[in-house]
């Protein structure tokens, strides 16, 4: 329930600013967008992309709502994308907010009253809304209705207050964290997976072509292998790669130029950085390839647990470095092997 003397014009303002400052932490605001609107425009994640144009055509065709949507997956693989894609596929409103940026239930409630009716509301890292905003969600997202508390002691009362109906899609790194009552809730759920060389290929050309950047086959491909099956760091390093080729004089990115600019970031030719070399490295030298817990693990790192298991885990896991067992992380035979392949090299940091 909530109070009415929280649901205020100004915390939509101010989440509405939240909102625009993550988006700006993606994209560079001095280049063009290069986040794509539409699914036609959108590489990869087929299965995902499939099912979602038919739930917004049968959308479209019933005049109502779509039903409520959770996507979940590893950090930059396109959440926030195809959520804007639904909203404009729909041809609705989108807002976007954050389950760190709404503290209380009244904020929460604020931006729900304040929705135009079908409008599409995204909240990335709904995993960390606190119960009491997420109770709130409960009777918004069943019944488009939320409930006010009016008045204080004992002449309290609760009154349900109608709002627009809408949709919400909710995205998070952590699907485990969410309470049943609330995953329940959500009618469409999707995961997404790590992208493979070909798609990332197709992003990468198609981010070149907008910002300008001439990119030859082997570049692509190279930039490709190295970018952790995940869009948002391909972009980021094909901006990097392109500011040696700028200071190198060159009319197209190349693959000697891409694997230069690569090396000198640290990154190898199985994706893999200067941290997940580390926690592969402690892994073997400290605990004879494991089992280890994670806990145990963040602390010799150094690192946080949640960083560890969002960031690094997921994708040494997906490459088959490490498993995950009852006892804790241990490196697989093919994780041992690149250890020892990178110790014969000397590339280890």
């Amino acid at each position: 329930m909530v109070e009415p003397t929280k649901v205020t014009k100004p915390v939509i303002e101010r989440l509405s600013v939240a909102s625009e400052l993550i988006e700006d932490q993606e994209l560079d605001l001095r280049t063009p967008s290069i986040r794509p609107t539409k699914f036609v425009d959108y590489p990869g994640q087929e299965d995902v992309k499939k099912n979602l144009e038919v739930y917004v055509a049968a959308s479209l065709k019933r005049a109502r709502p779509m039903d409520h949507v959770i996507l979940h997956g590893a950090p930059g693989l396109g959440k926030t994308t195809l959520a804007n894609i639904i909203a404009n596929e729909l041809g609705v409103p989108f807002v976007a907010t954050s389950g760190p940026a709404i503290d209380k239930s009244g904020d929460l409630a604020g931006i729900l009253t304040g929705l135009e009716p079908g409008s599409l509301l995204f909240i990335d890292e709904i995993h960390r809304l606190n119960i009491k905003v997420e109770e709130v969600l409960y009777s918004a997202m069943e019944d488009f209705s939320i409930d006010i508390i009016i008045g204080q002691g004992a002449a309290a009362r609760s009154v349900r207050m109608d709002i627009a109906p809408f949709t919400l899609v909710g995205a998070t790194t952590r699907l485990s964290l969410l309470s049943r009552p609330l995953l329940g809730r959500f009618g469409i759920q999707e995961r997404l997976e790590f992208y493979d060389a070909p798609a990332l290929t197709k992003i990468l050309f198609r981010t070149s072509d907008i910002l300008g950047f001439k990119l030859s086959d082997e570049a692509a491909l190279e930039i490709a292998h190295r970018s952790r099956g995940t869009p948002r760091l391909a972009n980021r390093l094909l901006r990097r790669v392109a500011d040696f080729a700028d200071v190198e004089n060159l009319r197209e990115i190349n693959r000697k130029v891409a694997d230069l600019a690569l090396v000198r970031q640290g990154i190898d030719a199985s994706g893999l950085d200067r941290v997940d070399r580390r926690i592969l490295m402690t892994m073997l030298e400290q605990y004879e390839g494991g089992p280890v817990g994670i806990e145990t693990l963040a602390v010799t790192l150094n690192e946080d647990r949640d960083t560890i298991e969002d960031v690094y885990e997921p994708y040494l896991v997906y490459r088959g470095f490490i498993a995950r067992t009852p006892r804790g992380r241990s490196l697989t035979s093919q994780g041992l092997n690149y250890v020892k392949t990178q110790l014969n090299k000397h590339c280890l940091d």
